[in-house]
């Protein structure tokens, strides 16, 4: 049974879906999933697609960074990834007189490389199945006791298949809730620069108003290099490194694409949960994505007045405000797709079948009798946990100071002499250097205030952390006047030893922990936390270990129940591939979107010096000129901006290549579409559609736009 069992997981096929639904492991592709690819105009075989003998696609994939995917498109490693991925490191090579960041950058050389510091990437060297192991290991074990052998053991494997020497890293995933286990081993590249980056006109043009929707006019791009010793081995950051000779890199198509073109996406979906209960859908649905929501939107607001007003704010704020934005919108729309189809209904329909099939059957006829009680017992302090997250810590201040608790920690039971002190002080220090290079005052005294009032508003007063509210009160004023919180952030942001320098060096000198534990900083901070740790974070263990161990036996009982239906395993940011075909939708009724957008789209929403729908002042003569070259599209007479395919993605997939039936890049994924927003959750079959940037506006953008021909010269171009 057992070999049945595992047989049946690694022939990973379609599990109740439909369409393009499915991100496979290359390396376990069943011969019905690649009969499939087939049928839709792949003309590669799997060998061609991954191999551990010979190069193949997957060997030009990359883990770019630490949450993106990139794809290597010459022999000397140069990397196409999406401009959103590249944002950090683009803004961190800009300052206020090279504001790459706004006016964009190509390297005439590649000794005019800018050091992307902080930045790696990873190749995909193998993958093995090690759940024998880990099953053998924790034979007869259950729940916490199960849970901690299978940590034990994955620990034990990461070591065991990881080599520091080469720069080779393991790390075992967790499948199909922990009932299958495999190693996937890397090589870390530490050494990568920036190549290129369109200007942020480009890059995110659009902005959050266009962010997850279609139609999409966004040159969402970058361009890298990484670099290698020049014996061929990974290295740090020198001078006398050399750029990386790959395994593969992908022949780039300016062919175009058609609707109905067969397309795959290679890369690391980050996250899905398409096994997720009635229960889980429900607490998404009525507490967590409303207040993260809310919450997001309050920070983005204030973060967004500075920015306009001040162009090294904006350089400050832009990495962090991006990633606060993009997850904004998304969670909001999550909700309201969740709801809009149903999903809560369809999970308790799918349940009721499971139950009635586990009726006699002792490992799964009570489970979801467990699982409701789990939920009952966590649900009354989730919202709380996100008000933790996203609103206290929410505050870049709040956030830093909070980090201080382990120094506390120290000095009070080691004094300032010993060692672990002394190394808690350095790294103090050091994270105070990052705070304050990237904080803004402004923006966060307010974020403080709001979100105090908003947690004095909205979480169960039973909950508030002991005479904290109160004091305020004795102090400032009436809670439920803004002006209350208002000054009481202001005092903090005044007096804390965190933004002071003279007041900080002091304390570095002298170390104290009654300094510390009378900052009002590290106070706030430090109540907020202890109050929640010590009262509710036990409950939210408790629920966390028991849903991961129903969660698993849900799975196993729903493969038991089903043993012809086949399966892929939710997304854990590992090596997948997705396929399907470029194609267009209709999202409601009498609305129609075409499968691409082009350059027309473009100029209709230009809006001179607009935060989000401006162009370069160089974009304009080439366009009016319809100075397209080479990557003009000859049925449309017009350049070809994005196009969309029916992959299916998510979070981690933000850069992946596009990959037509012959293994050549036509595209760079970047968003999914607002219509399909429960994707995570449930895949929707009929409106689920990945937002792809194509390739000659990027090519014509770096040429053309950009002035940079000789990295043109570098791609193998498929005409």
């Amino acid at each position: 049974m057992k070999k049945f069992f595992l047989s049946m997981l690694l022939t990973i096929s379609v599990f109740f879906s439909q369409a393009d639904e499915g991100m496979w492991l290359p390396m376990l592709l069943g011969q019905q999933v690649y009969n499939d690819m087939v049928k839709k105009g792949l003309k590669l075989t799997k060998e061609q697609l991954y191999s551990i003998n010979k190069a193949s696609i997957k060997d030009a994939i990359i883990i770019f960074g630490g949450g993106c995917t990139g794809e290597i498109v010459s022999n000397e490693g140069l990397i196409f990834t999406n401009h959103h991925c590249g944002y950090g490191a683009i803004a961190a090579a800009s300052s206020v007189q090279n504001n790459y960041l706004r006016d964009g950058f190509y390297a005439k050389t590649k000794a005019d490389e800018i050091p992307a510091a902080g930045m790696s990437v990873q190749f995909l060297l193998r993958i093995e199945d090690v759940t024998s192991k880990i099953d053998s290991a924790a034979k007869g074990l259950k729940g916490a006791e199960r849970a901690k052998k299978v940590q034990e053991m994955m620990a034990a494997l990461n070591q065991q298949y990881s080599d520091p020497s080469q720069s080779i890293e393991a790390r075992v995933n967790s499948l199909f809730k922990a009932n299958q286990f495999l190693v996937f081993v890397y090589q870390r590249y530490k050494d990568v620069r920036l190549v290129g980056t369109p200007p942020e006109s480009i890059g995110k043009y659009g902005g959050d108003t266009d962010n997850w929707e279609w139609p999409r006019h966004t040159g969402d791009f970058s361009v890298f290099r990484v670099y290698m010793s020049k014996d061929g081995k990974p290295a740090d950051y020198a001078q006398g490194n050399v750029p990386l000779k790959p395994k593969y890199f992908l022949p780039v198509s300016i062919k175009g694409v058609k609707d109905g073109d067969y397309a795959m996406t290679y890369g690391y979906p980050g996250s899905t949960n398409r096994y997720e209960t009635s229960y889980g859908v429900r607490l998404k649905t009525d507490i967590e994505n409303p207040a993260l929501v809310e919450l997001r939107d309050m920070r983005l607001k204030y973060m967004f007045e500075q920015m306009k007003k001040d162009p090294a704010v904006k350089l400050k704020l832009a990495s962090n405000y991006a990633g606060i934005a993009n997850y904004w919108k998304f969670f909001d729309g999550e909700s309201k797709q969740l709801l809009k189809y149903k999903v809560y209904e369809q999970k308790l329909s799918d349940e009721a079948k499971f139950q009635q099939w586990a009726k006699g059957k002792p490992d799964y006829e009570n489970l979801f009798t467990e699982w409701k009680k789990a939920y009952d017992q966590w649900r009354p302090y989730a919202k709380h946990r996100m008000y933790i997250n996203e609103g206290i810590l929410g505050s870049p201040l709040l956030q830093y100071a909070a980090s201080l608790m382990v120094l506390e920690s120290e000095l009070v039971k080691k004094g300032r002499d010993h060692a672990d002190t002394k190394k808690a002080l350095q790294s103090a220090d050091n994270q105070r250097k990052n705070y304050m290079a990237e904080a803004d005052m402004t923006s966060d005294q307010k974020i403080v205030a709001t979100g105090m009032k908003m947690f004095y508003e909205n979480i169960d007063k039973n909950q508030h952390p002991i005479q904290f509210f109160e004091n305020m009160r004795g102090t400032y004023g009436d809670l439920k006047d803004d002006a209350t919180y208002t000054k009481y952030a202001a005092n903090m942001f005044g007096t804390t030893i965190i933004t002071d320098d003279a007041k900080w060096k002091s304390f570095m000198d002298n170390p104290d922990a009654n300094v510390l534990q009378n900052d009002p900083a590290f106070a706030a901070s430090s109540q907020f936390l202890k109050n929640y740790n010590s009262k509710f974070g036990t409950y939210r263990t408790q629920f966390m270990a028991q849903n991961d161990e129903l969660s698993r036996l849900y799975l196993k009982g729903v493969m038991e129940m089903n043993p012809g239906k086949k399966m892929y395993p939710d997304a854990t940011f590992t090596m997948r591939v997705s396929y399907g075909n470029v194609k267009s939708y209709q999202p409601r009724d009498a609305v129609r979107y075409d499968y691409v957008c082009t350059m027309k789209g473009v100029m209709e929403k230009f809006k001179p010096g607009d935060y989000e729908f401006d162009l370069p002042a160089n974009l304009l003569p080439l366009v009016q000129k319809k100075d397209y070259g080479r990557y003009i599209d000859k049925q449309r007479n017009d350049l070809v901006i994005s196009f969309i395919t029916t992959n299916d993605i998510t979070g981690g997939n933000s850069g992946s290549p596009v990959i037509n039936a012959n293994g050549e890049l036509i595209g760079l994924a970047f968003d999914g579409n607002y219509e399909a927003l429960s994707h995570k959750i449930a895949f929707d079959k009929d409106l689920n559609r990945t937002i792809c940037v194509d390739v000659r506006y990027v090519l014509w953008c770096i040429d053309k736009l950009g002035g940079a021909g000789h990295l043109i010269k570098e791609l193998k171009l498929v005409q």
